[in-house]
């Protein structure tokens, strides 16, 4: 050996960046967003649009302030955008979507350092924030009825989980599958969702273990409490949240174990919110207070060095 290179990790690198890991995260949204305006019409279009430019906007114009480095071309504020946009019902004000990017890219990113330095999910944190602030615009549901989404062809109606809660009539499994039914942008269409996440899987973006975890204990919480199993995992954000939040790689943990503990964790939180909460869905609060015990879970998880020494 000539010559002994000695430095820290990482000690392997790809030419995988975070740009090739965000488009390939884009691509696989492709489905839930072309889904939700077939679905809700093409304000759904417009919601969208305006959430990934705000957030896409914001993140510029704080990194100029700030003089920072600017980092939109790694196209992370445009999944922030798209995700946020999928948490929020067709018929949000447009102010209120422009408020809600902002505090996702400027409040919980960029205050912290930006990329991978956000203790939380930026999209998960700014919905939940926005929930609280707009609470009759976030829950204001509209069922499709035909076609796109327009005054005459779409009428106010209670989400599936909203209608379980109540006692009321749920759609078809079929509908539920298809995303026939009110709710937010993304979260709609079962189908859409579980096609994008089978294209992560092939590209090896995520990995099985959370989104697994997360809906296999919905599922089974949900048998052993005696719930419709099928219409708890078709319903709300489940599909939407444990296949593209809940594997954000800045915000839950990075050992294998830990992403189980992680989706066991959403799992358990999301069923007790929708089975004994005032509020139906309970996926976003699942995600967000796991996210604020992922440094205690990956150094729970952690591989320890093998240190030995001969025994005199």
């Amino acid at each position: 050996m000539n010559k002994l290179i000695s430095a820290v990790s990482p000690h392997f690198s790809t030419k995988r960046d975070t740009t090739h890991i965000m488009l390939d995260v884009i691509l696989a949204l492709c489905p839930a967003a072309i889904a939700s305006v077939l679905i809700f019409g093409w304000r759904a279009l417009l919601v969208i649009a305006v959430c990934v430019g705000t957030c896409v906007l914001s993140e510029f114009l704080f990194e100029k302030l700030c003089k920072r480095e600017n980092t939109i071309s790694d196209l992370s504020a445009v999944v922030t955008g798209l995700l946020l946009a999928f948490n929020l019902p067709v018929t949000i004000p447009i102010w209120q979507a422009v408020i809600g990017s902002v505090v996702a890219i400027i409040v919980v990113k960029q205050l912290f350092g930006g990329i991978g330095q956000n203790f939380a999910n930026p999209a998960i944190t700014a919905r939940i924030i926005m929930l609280v602030a707009f609470s009759g615009e976030m829950t204001r549901w509209v069922n499709p009825v035909g076609g796109f989404f327009d005054e005459v062809s779409a009428v106010t109606g209670a989400t599936p989980l909203g209608a379980i809660a109540k006692g009321l009539p749920l759609p078809s499994y079929l509908d539920l599958f298809l995303g026939r039914h009110g709710g937010s942008l993304g979260e709609t269409c079962a189908l859409a969702l579980i096609l994008g996440g089978l294209y992560l899987l092939i590209r090896r973006v995520i990995t099985w273990h959370t989104p697994v975890a997360f809906i296999g204990t919905v599922a089974v919480m949900s048998l052993i409490c005696g719930q419709d199993v099928l219409a708890q995992l078709l319903s709300g954000g489940l599909m939407l949240g444990a296949i593209f939040m809940a594997t954000d790689y800045a915000t839950t943990p990075n050992t294998k174990w830990g992403k189980i503990i992680f989706g066991v964790g959403c799992g358990l939180i999301t069923v007790l919110i929708r089975f004994w909460g005032n509020y139906p869905e309970g996926v976003s609060f699942s995600i967000l207070l796991m996210n604020i015990l992922t440094p205690f879970i990956s150094k729970m998880t952690r591989s320890k060095p093998l240190i030995g020494g001969a025994k005199s």
